[in-house]
């Protein structure tokens, strides 16, 4: 069983901001995305339907700021960035890799106990 220190759940706790940042949808998927190879910015957003221009830039920063993801300026005309999946951020593909089968494998599961939460929470 994992451990916890109560200091994990404190707001001021390092662990718990790098928590949040690595594990919202849009970092999850980015670094999916970038898996394979690098993409440039417009690549990214495509692949991530219903990503706005704002929270991709956002999440491509802290995912660079986390060292997570490296991006490359490419001196093209006009000038494009390109992102890549650095080291550090290949060590979280085997537990998001887990964490993605395990929400397709008890889909199943949680959508029958909506079901059930939201026949019983209609009834009162």
């Amino acid at each position: 069983m994992l451990t916890l220190h109560p200091q994990c759940f404190s707001s001021d706790c390092p662990s718990r901001a790098l928590f949040d940042q690595i594990a919202d949808k849009w970092s999850m998927m980015v670094l999916a995305v970038v898996d394979d190879e690098p993409q440039r910015f417009n690549a990214i957003r495509r692949r991530l339907e219903g990503v706005s221009q704002k929270a991709l830039t956002q999440c491509l920063r802290r995912l660079e700021r986390n060292g997570l993801i490296s991006r490359q300026v490419i001196s093209f005309s006009p000038v494009a960035v390109q992102y890549d999946i650095t080291q550090l951020g290949r060590t979280l593909q085997k537990p998001f890799r887990e964490l993605h089968q395990w929400t397709l494998d008890k889909l199943p599961e949680v959508e029958a106990a909506r079901l059930q939460f939201d026949q019983i929470a209609g009834m009162k």
